[in-house]
């Protein structure tokens, strides 16, 4: 996610001795569900429950919205969007929040500022300190993702690159899967497999319904 400030999440100003924080322009994506396209009426409601920050756009049949919000913190922007959204057509979810978190070598390199081979020797531990994040997927593959905010966080420690917002990056990683979540639980008909997620998040198991 981009913010179109040069003040951090946390940065605050001194305002007659209080710290107060600054404001930040979030520029964000929302993927939607639940929506037969777009309409005059839903777009009316949309701007009605404070959408009003936001453009509405349809590819393939799927309907986003691109957010350009300013609030303090971008959890802020994004999770009061997330309510707007969900709370002015009945039916409508959020599917994800984009930037995604999941990328490609070549996302990656543009990323970090480098060339894809750099960062194909990095991956191979043929250049560096070694010890670049294991892919999530397509381990055989050429096509593989890795999670951005765990190469981002390897490439500020291991590497010495400032890498903006990474802290927004693990927060919309984290909250992509619990979207995901959300979306697959009620399709879990065995009582087992839901056990099994709950053992698997261990003392997240109050995320799961009942």
């Amino acid at each position: 996610m981009r913010s179109t400030s040069d003040v951090g999440l946390t940065d605050a100003l001194m305002v007659d001795g209080r710290r107060e924080m600054t404001m930040t322009e979030f520029e964000f994506t929302l993927v939607l569900e639940g929506l037969d396209g777009l309409s005059p009426e839903s777009l009316n409601a949309f701007f009605e429950a404070g959408c009003n920050d936001a453009t509405f756009g349809e590819i393939d049949g799927i309907v986003y919205a691109d957010f350009t919000r300013e609030t303090g913190i971008a959890t802020e922007a994004i999770g009061s969007a997330i309510q707007s959204i969900e709370s002015a057509v009945p039916g409508v979810r959020v599917l994800r929040v984009e930037p995604d978190d999941l990328v490609t070598a070549a996302d990656i390199a543009g990323r970090l500022g480098r060339t894809r081979e750099s960062v194909r020797l990095l991956i191979a531990g043929e250049r560096g300190p070694g010890g670049f994040p294991a892919p999530i997927s397509h381990l055989k593959a050429r096509g593989r993702l890795w999670r951005w905010a765990e190469v981002g966080r390897w490439a500020s420690k291991a590497l010495g690159t400032e890498v903006p917002d990474l802290g927004t990056a693990v927060f919309i990683a984290a909250l992509n899967d619990g979207l995901g979540l959300r979306q697959l639980l009620p399709q879990l008909d065995d009582e087992r497999e839901l056990r099994e997620v709950a053992r698997v998040l261990g003392e997240r198991t109050h995320l799961l319904p009942n």
